[in-house]
C-alpha cells in the first residue's frame, strides 16, 4: 500500500506530527510519501499508486495554512478517489472547552475548499514559547490561552497525544 502525506505547517509541529506518522507507516511496511505544501519548490504531488492519503496541517487565526487550502481545493478530485485521513491541529483540540471550536476550523476549511475527507481528527498541537516575541508572547496568554488550563510561563510544551495519534494512524491504514 502507498500513502501519500501532505501536510501544512507554520511553527513546525505538524511538520514533526507529519514525520512521525510516516516513519510509523514506513515501520508498518508501507509505502509514503510526505510533502510539505508550504514548499513552493516542491514538485506537486503525483496521485499515481496512491492507496490513501494523510493530509495534516495546523490552524492559526481560525485557518488552516493558505497554501494547505489551496493544494488541496486544487487536488479535490484525485482526493475523493481515496480514503483521507485529515489531521488538523490546534491549540484548541487540547483542551475540552475548546473542541468545539476546533471542529469548526474543520467545517470552514470544508467549505473553502469543498473537500469533505473520509475520516477527521483534532490533534492537540505545541505552544512553542522560544519563538515568541513580548507582544506575541501576550496574546498567546490572553487571547489563544485564556481561561485554559496552561500558563505560557512554563515555557515549551507539546499537548500532543502521540499516543493516540498513531493509534489512529494505524487504524487508518489498515481500514
Amino acid at each position: 500500500m502507498a500513502v501519500l502525506i501532505e501536510y501544512g505547517t507554520i511553527e513546525g509541529q505538524t511538520g514533526k506530527i507529519a514525520n512521525f506518522i510516516a516513519d510509523h507507516i514506513q515501520s508498518l511496511g508501507q509505502d509514503v510519501t510526505l510533502v510539505n505544501t508550504g514548499d513552493r519548490a516542491a514538485p506537486p504531488a503525483s496521485f499515481d499508486g496512491v492507496d490513501k492519503v494523510i493530509l495534516a496541517a495546523s490552524v492559526h487565526e481560525r485557518r488552516h495554512p493558505k497554501m494547505f487550502e489551496t493544494t488541496i481545493a486544487a487536488q479535490r478530485d484525485d482526493l475523493a478517489q481515496r480514503p483521507t485521513l485529515l489531521l488538523s491541529v490546534s491549540l484548541n483540540a487540547a483542551f475540552p472547552e475548546g473542541v468545539e471550536e476546533a471542529q469548526e476550523y474543520v467545517e470552514e476549511m470544508e467549505l473553502r475548499t469543498g473537500l469533505t475527507p473520509t475520516e477527521e481528527m483534532l490533534v492537540p498541537g505545541a505552544v512553542h514559547t522560544d519563538r515568541c516575541d513580548y507582544y506575541a508572547l501576550q496574546v498567546l496568554r490572553h487571547v489563544i490561552l485564556r481561561g485554559k488550563d496552561y500558563d505560557p510561563a512554563q515555557g515549551t510544551h507539546e499537548f500532543t497525544d502521540w499516543d493516540a495519534l498513531r493509534d489512529r494512524v494505524s487504524a487508518f491504514v489498515a481500514a
